[in-house]
C-alpha cells in the first residue's frame, strides 16, 4: 500500500504539467479557432496599413497569399473598414493627385493604375474627374518642356520623337502629344529669336554708346587744342 500510494504521488506532477484537453490531440499542437485566425489576420492587414496606404483588395491578395481563408479575410477587412481604415476612395483621389503632379501622368494612365490595385471602376472615374482637362494638357506641356530642354543640338525631327514617345510613356494619347511637342517646339525655337534679336539690339545700343562717347572725347580734345591756341594768341599779344 505505501508504494502504491509513493507511485501515485510521483505520477501526479507530470499529469498536471502537461495538460491534455478533450479536444487537442496529445501528439500535436492545438488548432487556432476562427476568432484567433482573424484576430491575427487583422492585425496583419493594420501592420501594412500603418507601412502604407493599401486599397481593400490588395490586403486580401496580401492575406491570401498567407494562406488566409476567404471567409477569415472577409471578416478582418470589415471590422477594419468600419473603423474607417480601409477607404478605396480617399486612397484613389490621394493616389491621383500625388501621381498627377510628381510623375505627370495622364488620366488614363491613372486610371489603370487604380485598377490593378482593385479600385472598383466607378470610384476610379471620381478619382480621375478631379483632373481637369486644362490640367492634364498643361502637366503633358510640362513634361514636353522638360524632355526638349535635354535634347537641345539634336536634329528637330530626333527632338520630337523623343518627347512624343516620353508622353506616350505617361499613358497620353499620340495625337495631343505630337500636337503639344510641335508647340513647344516652336515656342522654343521663337524664343530664342527673340532672345537672339534682344542680343543684337542691345549690343548695337552697347556699340552706339561707345562711338557716341568716342565722339564726345575727340570733341573734348578738339576743344581743348582751340583753348590752349587762343591761349597762345593771347599771350603773343600781351609781348
Amino acid at each position: 500500500m505505501r508504494d502504491r500510494r509513493r507511485s501515485s504521488d510521483r505520477t501526479e506532477p507530470d499529469e498536471m504539467s502537461d495538460p491534455v484537453s478533450a479536444d487537442q490531440p496529445p501528439d500535436g499542437p492545438e488548432r487556432p479557432s476562427g476568432e484567433d485566425l482573424e484576430a491575427k489576420a487583422r492585425n496583419l492587414a493594420l501592420r501594412m496599413l500603418t507601412h502604407s496606404p493599401r486599397t481593400r483588395a490588395q490586403l486580401e491578395r496580401s492575406l491570401y497569399r498567407r494562406e488566409y481563408e476567404e471567409e477569415i479575410i472577409t471578416r478582418a477587412l470589415d471590422r477594419i473598414e468600419e473603423a474607417g481604415l480601409i477607404d478605396d476612395a480617399a486612397f484613389a483621389k490621394g493616389w491621383v493627385s500625388s501621381r498627377h503632379h510628381s510623375r505627370r501622368l495622364s488620366r488614363r494612365a491613372l486610371s489603370q493604375e487604380l485598377r490593378t490595385r482593385g479600385i472598383e471602376e466607378e470610384t476610379v472615374r471620381e478619382a480621375v474627374a478631379e483632373v481637369s482637362d486644362e490640367d492634364e494638357t498643361e502637366a503633358a506641356r510640362a513634361l514636353a518642356r522638360k524632355r526638349l530642354a535635354g535634347s537641345r543640338g539634336k536634329d528637330p525631327e530626333t527632338r520630337i520623337r523623343r518627347a512624343v514617345g516620353a508622353l506616350a510613356r505617361k499613358g497620353y494619347p499620340g495625337g495631343l502629344s505630337y500636337r503639344i511637342v510641335r508647340e513647344e517646339l516652336d515656342a522654343e525655337t521663337e524664343a530664342e529669336a527673340e532672345a537672339e534679336a534682344e542680343a543684337e539690339a542691345e549690343a548695337e545700343t552697347e556699340a552706339g554708346v561707345e562711338r557716341d562717347t568716342e565722339r564726345d572725347v575727340e570733341r573734348d580734345v578738339e576743344r581743348d587744342a582751340e583753348t590752349e591756341d587762343s591761349d597762345v594768341v593771347s599771350d603773343t599779344d600781351l609781348l
